[in-house]
């Protein structure tokens, strides 16, 4: 995989830039919000390249109508006591709970990550709703490294205008509310010759 990086990240060590006031909140609908923080993580070239070689990245198939695939990426899952594959993402995931102590009322917790090898890699609409989010507000923090992709939101049920906000080299997104119950996220293919990306989602207990 050929990642080209970004010539200001490169400059930059593996860290993590202020959150506080840099970050962008949109309020969405039923009670749903995003808040971006481009550019978050610095050297995040470097921590792509030590998590593409590091991860035990696996696929998956899953039952699509009459017939098993693919699942067009490739996954990873850290839970709750496992050490993270890179110190910086431990210092994130405890940078993340400090900053929305009063709003989540518990810290994140585990870690999942997906590795986009090229354009026809994607994940379809969908919220993350197995465990405690089907019914309660929570959040989910995304931090991108690598090519930028878009991540697009739509309200679940349609009705609504989709929103759209391109990711990669350490920008965070956190989708929070009632965002997984009531929107939908994914990340479309896409014909453009593109290259990788691994996102890292970090939520709390008993969300998927």
């Amino acid at each position: 995989m050929a990642l080209q990086g970004s010539l200001l990240d490169a400059v930059d060590e593996v860290g993590l830039r202020p959150l506080g006031a840099a970050v962008r909140r949109t309020p969405l609908s039923r009670g749903a919000w995003v808040d971006v923080r481009p550019g978050w993580l610095t050297g995040s070239d470097e921590v792509f390249a030590r998590l593409s070689q590091d991860v035990p990245w696996h696929g998956e198939r899953r039952q699509m109508y009459d017939r098993e695939v693919d699942v067009p990426r490739l996954l990873a899952f850290y839970d709750e006591g496992v050490r993270l594959p890179h110190p910086v993402l431990e210092a994130a995931r405890e940078a993340l709970s400090r900053h929305y102590a009063a709003e989540l009322g518990e810290p994140f917790r585990t870690a999942g990550l997906c590795l986009y090898r090229d354009g026809r890699d994607s994940v379809a609409w969908h919220g993350d709703t197995i465990g405690r989010s089907r019914t309660e507000d929570t959040m989910v923090a995304i931090i991108s490294v690598g090519t930028p992709r878009a991540l697009l939101l739509r309200p679940r049920g349609g009705g609504g205008q989709t929103v759209r906000h391109v990711l990669g080299h350490g920008d965070l997104v956190v989708m929070g509310g009632s965002c997984q119950r009531t929107w939908e996220h994914a990340i479309p293919k896409t014909a453009r010759p593109v290259g990788p990306r691994i996102s890292i989602q970090f939520r709390p207990r008993g969300v998927r």
